[in-house]
Formats: C-alpha cells, structure tokens, sequence
C-alpha cells in the first residue's frame, strides 16, 4: 500500500471528495470560508496526486535507460 501509485490514487481520491463537498457547500449555502477552505485542500490533494503519479513514471523511465 506504499506504493506511488496508491498514495498518489488515495490523494488524487481525496481531492475529488474534497471538490465534491465544496460543491455541495456553495448550493447549500453560497461562497463562505468553508467553501473555500475546501477547494484549496482539494487543490493541493489532487496537485500532490499528479505530482507523485509524474515522479512514479519519470522513476520508472530512468530504470528502463
């Protein structure tokens, strides 16, 4: 479960969780702190999850050379 590849797919997961309930919080309630607390988490969760996807294969690559 350590894997890159988990990690990254558990935080790119959260990132969408995290959309997903700010979206849910601007219809119930409109734009407040809340909101947009929960973009900026779901921002950085789903940037660390490509991140980490992108260094899995650039790893992957230079064992391959």
């Amino acid at each position: 479960m350590n894997s890159p590849i988990s990690v990254g797919i558990i935080y790119f997961l959260l990132g969408v969780i995290f959309t997903f309930f700010a979206i849910q919080q601007v219809l119930i309630s409109d734009w407040g702190l809340f909101a947009f607390l929960l973009i900026i988490f779901a921002g950085l969760d789903i940037g660390t999850g490509i991140k980490i996807f992108y260094y899995h294969f650039l790893q992957k690559k230079k064992k391959e050379m």
